[in-house]
Order: C-alpha cells, then sequence, then structure tokens
C-alpha cells in the first residue's frame, strides 16, 4: 500500500491543449534565448532556465512563477553565485556556502525562484575568470 501511495498524483488532470501550451511555450522560450545565445556569440543559456519554463508554463499562477520572482530570483543567485566564485576556490564547500546564501537571499527579499537555486552549481561548474587551457 505504501507504494501505491507514493505513485498517486496530487496535480489535478489538465486538459490536452494546456499541455500542448505549455510544452509549446517551453520550448519557444528556450528557443528564444538559445538564438540571442547564438546572434550574441555569448552564453545566455543554462540549465536553470529549463525548470523557469515548467513553472511558468505549467503552474503560472504560483508565486514562484512571478515576473518578480523568475527575474530577480535568476539575478540575486547569479550574482551571488559570480560574487562568491570571485573571493572562493571553486571547492565542494564554497558551491555549498553560495546556494545557501542564494537561498537565503532570495527568502529574504522576497523573490524565491527554485530554479534559482541551481545558478551557483552552473557558476561554479562554468568556473568564469578560473584557470584557462588556452
Amino acid at each position: 500500500m505504501f507504494f501505491v501511495k507514493l505513485l498517486q498524483r496530487q496535480l489535478p488532470r489538465q486538459p490536452f491543449t494546456t499541455s500542448l501550451a505549455a510544452g509549446l511555450g517551453g520550448a519557444v522560450a528556450i528557443g528564444l534565448v538559445g538564438a540571442l545565445s547564438y546572434l550574441s556569440k555569448s552564453p545566455l543559456i543554462m540549465a536553470p532556465f529549463g525548470a523557469s519554463c515548467v513553472l511558468l508554463f505549467c503552474a503560472p499562477a504560483s508565486p514562484f512563477s512571478q515576473p518578480a520572482n523568475v527575474i530577480g530570483g535568476h539575478i540575486v543567485a547569479a550574482f551571488i553565485g559570480l560574487a562568491m566564485r570571485m573571493a572562493l576556490p571553486n571547492e565542494w564547500w564554497a558551491v555549498a556556502l553560495a546556494v545557501g546564501i542564494s537561498i537565503g537571499m532570495m527568502s529574504v527579499l522576497r523573490v524565491t525562484h527554485p530554479p534559482a537555486g541551481a545558478n551557483p552549481l552552473v557558476i561554479f561548474a562554468d568556473d568564469p575568470g578560473g584557470s584557462c587551457s588556452c
């Protein structure tokens, strides 16, 4: 019985057209950011944007999907990730600290956006300003 309960769906059934529109919205949004990246020859796209699209297009009424949260959350977390990476070594504990501070600051500023919590992970993994093997 326990395992059956784990498989129960809590979300209500959506009309197929709503699900289709959500998928198309996500594809268009990521496609536009990808095209801008290509045209500007600057990386503008990152994995957390995919999770942002899920919230924006599948749960648009969620507080986490509101424009201030989406934009503010990504800006706060990216800024903290960049600042922490510039100030600290690229070590596991620095990444953990950057994620924790990002979560705390998003909460303090009331711009919590769960996908943005991954921004410091992406930034540390990309290692901007790190050693170049050019």
